[in-house]
Parts: structure tokens; sequence; C-alpha cells
């Protein structure tokens, strides 16, 4: 099987044009050296080398990356997201993969802290990322937010219920689509479903539309009073079918 980090390896280069032999010099200058310095340089360097375009990924390449890692979908990643994440992958750190990373994203501008959340799903020592994790869901950048919530199983293999439920409820507040959450679902809980009922009371009291998709983590609980309640007052019979 075909290993993440050598998926994003052949992504990059192929896409890196007159920059490939920089970047494919680089990034085995980083695989060797276990330097800090040579990381943070890469990072820096890598938007001003290989540009922000999107990754152009095709069926196959989304059915590798499925492959490798179970619910990973690198669709929208950029090149130098892409490379960023790639780096961290290869790199020897000769310490704690949390206190790297926690290094790396107090010092982030947004695009970097896009890309560090985007790889939470392939990087190493997952649980010990919980603190960071927590402060990127705090983030009122919607761009932010959605780096650790959409199109990545993390939420999903790692978050207790507290996080989940706190995380859905922080999509919509920040007006972002649930659809994308991977596990809605199946990581459906009784609490959350009397969290998303209130909240549905209110804006439809206050005459405001509710979200399409609150009805996908609500379904699994449609034999609930409240929750059937709800369903019928908002016109979702077809739910409760």
């Amino acid at each position: 099987m075909t290993l993440p980090e050598e998926l994003l390896r052949r992504w990059v280069l192929d896409q890196a044009g007159p920059e490939a032999g920089w970047t494919a010099q680089s990034l085995d200058t980083l695989a060797r050296s276990g330097q800090a310095r040579d990381l943070y340089i890469f990072m820096g360097l890598a938007p001003r080398r290989l540009g922000k375009a999107d990754l152009r990924l095709g069926p196959d390449d989304l059915a590798a990356a499925e492959t490798a890692r179970p619910g990973w979908s690198p669709a929208g990643w950029s090149i130098d997201g892409a490379a960023r994440v790639l780096a961290l992958l290869i790199f020897p750190t000769p310490r704690p993969f949390a206190e790297l990373f926690k290094d790396l994203r107090r010092t982030a501008d947004v695009a970097e802290l896009i890309a560090l959340y985007r790889g939470l799903p392939l990087y190493p020592e997952p649980e010990s990322l919980d603190f960071e994790v927590g402060e990127g869901l705090r983030s009122n950048i919607r761009a932010v937010f959605e780096a650790i919530a959409h199109d990545t199983p993390y939420p999903r293999d790692h978050f207790d219920d507290h996080r989940w439920n706190h995380m859905v409820l922080k999509a919509l507040f920040v007006d972002t689509r649930l659809t994308p959450i991977l596990g809605l679902r199946e990581r459906a809980n009784p609490e959350l479903a009397r969290i998303l009922v209130d909240y549905a009371e209110e804006r439809l009291a206050a005459g405001r539309p509710v979200p399409e998709d609150l009805w996908i983590p609500l379904s699994p609980f449609r034999e609930d009073p409240k929750v059937a309640s709800l369903l019928r007052g908002a016109g979702r019979e077809e739910v409760l079918s």
C-alpha cells in the first residue's frame, strides 16, 4: 500500500514545475537532518517557491488517498499546503510531535494553520494533539475550523462526545455545512440531539431557517417525541418514515 507521504511527494513534485529540483532536494534534506531550522525554512518558503494553486488530483489520486488512509480526502488542498504537511510527515523530529506542532501553530498565518490542521489524520501520535486541536476549534476563522471538521476522519476517530457535540454546534454558529463532517450520523448521540432540538426550536420561533443538514444527526432519534415534534413542525415528515 502506498503511504500518504509517498502520494503527497508525487503530487507536489508533479506540479512543482521548475521548482521540482529545489523541492526534492529540500525534502531529502529534511528527511535526513532533524534540524528544526531546515523545517522552518521550508515551511516559510513553500508558498513562495511552489505557489498556492490547488493540487490537481484525479479520481485515481483520490482513490489512492482513501486507500492510504480511509476517510482522508486531499481534494481542495493547495500545493504549498500539501508540501507543508509532507514536510511534517518526513521530518525526524527529536522531540514529541505535539511540541513541534504547537510551536508551528503559534507562529502560523492562516494559510499555514489550514495546512497544519488538514494534516491531522496523517500525523503520528494523534492523541497527543488534543490541546492544539481544541485551540483550532475555538478559532473564529471559518476556514481554519473547516480544516479540522470537514472531509477528515480525525474528529470521528478521536473526539469524545463532548468535543464532537461542541464541534457540530460550532459548525452551525460559524455558518458552515454539517454534511462534510465524516461520521455525522454514526456519532449522533442523545445529548447532541437535545442541543440541536433547542437550537432548531429557537430559530423556528424567530422565523429563521434551519439548516437542511441538521436533520442528519437528528434522524437516529426520530422516535423521541421532541425530535418527532420538531421534524413535523419543520415540515420534515419524510425523516420520520
